[in-house]
């Protein structure tokens, strides 16, 4: 098995410039890598709502972002009463992915900054210090969730991963993903199989294009595959990220999540999330609370802008749903691991760093 050393991807859907923001366009991958620039808090909330950019911890990222650039726009109309006009600016973000407790927390972050800041301070440098601080938290968190992780994995194992919880999903490592660099790195992981993640195909197009660039072993499979391949006995684990974890261990994430963890079960694999801990919400109790986004049925009725389905007919799209803790074997996080994880060891974790 070929191994590198300290091995880090080197995909980045996040740059800032020091003028505006550039984000990979992800729904253009794995045929065309490029940039779009967005100068604007409006055209940030777009390109997240639209899948521009994807993931919990990289919406968090670029809402972080978007705040800096929503902050110069209102200092520069008024610096006096900008910090009274951007709070319509810091809504507006807030509402472009629901189901993401990242990027709330990510605003937050940011509006907590904005109250500190005085009239008429330039609110550009400060905050933008704190968003660049958030990207590179999110890294460091990624590399140590990574090294957590890869530690459960037995030597040689192969693993299935669902979506894309890697380098495109955060700022440039991974959760889920970054267990599974991590594993290979140690040769703890061998092979790696991604099933496509219908209907946007995530996995296909993403997770396989991500680990394929960085010469990690990996095999696509359809998603109505998995049980027929977790009885035959060709994974050891499932890893997966996550967009929000209620604070009874409750997980949202990406649709197929769930049917994974009760196929996990059945078959004797073990199921793994792994997620920085701001994707812990302690203000939603279980995962009946987490709002569920519905996308647009197209998404399933049509495939890259061919109909699929006969005229007429209609389709429900949810994109998320919701994994009982029950079924979690282990919660890994950047500030530690808890093996089934419930809601006392959850609080005890948030109690521990101070998030409570």
């Amino acid at each position: 098995m070929s191994m590198r050393s300290n091995l880090r991807s080197d995909v980045q859907a996040i740059r800032w410039d020091g003028e505006c923001l550039f984000l990979l366009d992800q729904r253009k991958l794995p045929s065309e890598e490029t940039y779009l620039r967005v100068d604007t808090v409006r055209e940030a909330a777009d390109a997240i709502r639209s899948m521009v950019v994807r993931g919990a911890p990289a919406i968090g990222v670029t809402a972080a972002y978007a705040v800096v650039l929503a902050a110069r726009a209102r200092f520069a109309e008024n610096p006096v009463t900008w910090r009274e006009a951007i709070r319509d600016d810091l809504e507006h973000i807030a509402k472009a992915r629901p189901t993401a407790v990242n990027l709330r927390w990510a605003i937050d972050s940011m509006r907590a900054l904005i109250e500190e800041l005085g009239v008429p301070e330039d609110p550009v440098p400060a905050l933008l210090g704190r968003a660049r601080r958030i990207q590179e938290e999110d890294v460091s968190g990624n590399v140590t969730i990574g090294r957590l992780g890869a530690k459960l994995i037995q030597t040689g194992s192969t693993v299935l991963t669902h979506c894309n919880a890697g380098a495109l999903a955060t700022s440039g490592y991974g959760t889920a993903l970054g267990v599974v660099r991590a594993g290979f790195e140690t040769g703890r992981i061998a092979r790696v199989f991604a099933d496509e993640t219908r209907p946007w195909l995530q996995g296909s197009r993403l997770t396989a294009w991500e680990l394929s660039k960085d010469r990690i072993p990996v095999t696509i499979i359809p998603d109505a595959a998995a049980a027929a391949l977790m009885r035959a006995g060709e994974f050891s684990w499932v890893i997966v990220g996550a967009d929000r974890i209620a604070r009874n261990g409750d997980v949202a994430n990406k649709i197929g999540t769930y049917s994974l963890a009760v196929n996990a079960r059945q078959h004797g694999v073990r199921f793994m999330v792994a997620a920085p801990i701001n994707t812990i919400d302690p203000d939603t109790a279980s995962g009946a609370d987490i709002p569920i986004e519905n996308r647009d049925p197209a998404e399933v009725l049509s495939f890259y802008g061919r109909a699929i389905a006969p005229p007429g007919v209609n389709a429900l799209n949810p994109v998320f749903d919701v994994t009982p803790a029950s079924l979690v074997d282990v919660l890994v996080t950047d500030h530690g691991v808890i093996e089934k994880p419930s809601e006392d060891r959850i609080r005890a974790l948030l109690d521990r760093v101070g998030r409570n």
